[in-house]
């Protein structure tokens, strides 16, 4: 268990102008960071996020970007996500091909988890079998469509290649959120997938028979988490132990994949403020030594959110009021702090490999912006055009 004795940071209250002032400026530096052809960089600063826009924080972002009414910053990160599926039909035909016919290919011929912004694969070596992306777009973009009444004729191909490539690959072990434990099926992973499927096919919107592949995939998945993704009453980090990680509460709200006021969630909520959770911060997972194993601005706000859907506006307002202690100059956002490290021993090999900590991290902003929004938090919408470039102000 993580020791709970120490005092985190001082919060302040997320009715303080400061609270808006990180939306803002959240919203301004994923406007700014955007490239014209549609990509989120992870982190425009950190050597080794900056070239690359994941599926998973992409998807993110742009669903944080749409609530905040940016519909053309969300499309045109779908359309970059259409772009890197279409542009290998191919390959996505002969995985799912291979699948069917029971000769499945190996982790390093499945799609990557990150491209460069200009939506090829990076050279360098990197974690790169991950599903949870590829529905954590579909859903992003089901939930965009629904929230703005847009159609989705233009990402058609794209979405029946989507649900092609995990109908056939959503039983295969891959590395998890953290791109990590590439031997488990991972539930955050599952529940992704399951809610993407399940959103693009209750929209309405696509073809009947692939709706109801969709929707089918979506149902299996529902039910192995059930047989084998839960114990005591709460959601498992992988199928088969007792462990749990904190992106599982990311199924409670927004991904809708377990209803919020049901038991399931309740135990999922409760054993994440139990186990991983000091003065409002959010561990990962017990085991972690990443950076130390810090606290993360976004997990916070991931708890927020379920805390949110199922009724609990005072704790999500807390977490809130957590993630927005951890901004430093500028209103940035990092991807995790050293309060409270579960090892501290591993702080100094990570800093001396790495530097400090990502910041920004747009994925943190936008999980703070998406937050804030659901709250029903004030914000200033107004002279949020993106600052020229260096190079735009010489012209």
């Amino acid at each position: 268990m993580i020791d709970k004795s120490k005092q985190g940071p001082t919060v302040m209250r997320n009715g303080d102008p400061a609270v808006r002032s990180i939306v803002q400026a959240g919203i301004r530096l994923i406007l700014e960071q955007q490239t014209p052809g549609g990509a989120y960089p992870a982190s425009p600063s950190f050597s080794a996020y900056a070239g690359y826009c994941w599926f998973r924080d992409g998807s993110y972002i742009a669903d944080a970007m749409s609530a905040a009414g940016h519909i053309e910053s969300a499309e045109r990160f779908f359309d970059w996500c259409s772009n890197a599926l279409t542009s290998r039909t191919g390959r996505i035909r002969r995985i799912v091909a291979e699948s069917l016919a029971g000769r499945p290919v190996a982790g390093d011929q499945m799609l990557p988890t990150r491209f460069t912004l200009d939506g090829a694969e990076g050279s360098d070596d990197w974690w790169d079998f991950q599903l949870d992306g590829y529905g954590t777009w579909l859903w992003a973009l089901a939930e965009h469509s629904a929230r703005h009444d847009r159609p989705l004729a233009r990402w058609a191909e794209a979405i029946d290649l989507t649900v092609d490539y995990l109908s056939v690959s959503w039983q295969r072990p891959c590395y998890d959120w953290w791109e990590e434990s590439a031997q488990h099926v991972h539930v955050s992973t599952l529940g992704c997938i399951a809610s993407g499927l399940a959103s693009i096919a209750q929209s309405g919107l696509i073809e009947e028979s692939l709706s109801e592949r969709a929707a089918s995939t979506a149902h299996q998945i529902r039910r192995r988490v059930q047989d084998e993704g839960v114990q005591d009453a709460h959601l498992t980090k992988w199928l088969g132990t007792d462990t749990v990680d904190a992106s599982l509460v990311s199924l409670i709200a927004p991904m809708n994949f377990l209803s919020p006021h049901g038991p399931l969630s309740a135990g999922t909520i409760a054993v994440i403020e139990e186990q991983l959770t000091v003065d409002n911060g959010v561990h990962r997972y017990l085991a972690d030594t990443y950076y130390g194993g810090g606290q993360w601005p976004l997990l916070s706000c991931f708890l927020g959110l379920a805390h949110a859907a199922s009724g609990n506006r005072t704790r999500a307002h807390e977490l809130l009021e957590w993630a927005a202690s951890t901004a430093g100059a500028n209103d940035e956002l990092p991807e995790q702090v050293d309060h409270h490290l579960l090892d501290t021993d591993h702080l100094q090999p990570w800093n001396e490999r790495w530097g400090s900590s990502a910041s920004p991290l747009l994925w943190s902003h936008a999980m703070f912006i998406r937050l804030a929004i659901a709250l029903g938090l004030p914000y200033d919408t107004a002279d949020l055009t993106p600052a020229p470039t260096a190079k735009e102000s010489a012209k």
